[in-house]
């Protein structure tokens, strides 16, 4: 059985956030075994899990992926939002839109040092939409 639901995120500026927390606190009880699918409703922000321990990792993130795909890149067309739009479309795709973790305990079953991040790649990104599934 499978449940889904949604929950709005409050406004992040560009670059890398750990929404763990966010996530945990409105989760329903967990089974004891399963998995729970993190999923982004938008094109220009993604989600990953990564080191949830040095605030170093989300500064070095926007700097590499910030170098990997430059804002204002001459050869984009599509700057409908400005010259962070394409490039904040391509940085979603690189990363993705959700995440699987598996549920061990009635709890999410994450390594010691992994935390989910929204990653938010506009400058003036909105509030963010994501859709939770359990299974």
């Amino acid at each position: 059985m499978a449940i889904t639901f949604d929950i709005q995120l409050p406004h992040y500026n560009r670059g890398f956030h750990l929404i763990t927390d966010q996530i945990k606190r409105q989760l329903p009880s967990l089974p004891e075994h399963g998995l729970v699918v993190v999923f982004i409703k938008h094109t220009s922000a993604a989600l990953t899990l990564n080191e949830n321990a040095d605030p170093d990792v989300r500064h070095d993130f926007n700097s590499f992926f910030n170098h990997l795909v430059p804002d204002g890149t001459s050869y984009f067309i599509h700057t409908f939002e400005g010259e962070d739009d394409m490039s904040a479309h391509i940085k979603a795709s690189l990363l993705g839109a959700s995440v699987t973790i598996p549920i061990k305990d009635h709890k999410l079953n994450l390594g010691t040092w992994q935390g989910i991040y929204l990653c938010e790649f506009h400058n003036g990104g909105d509030r963010r939409k994501l859709s939770i599934t359990i299974l």
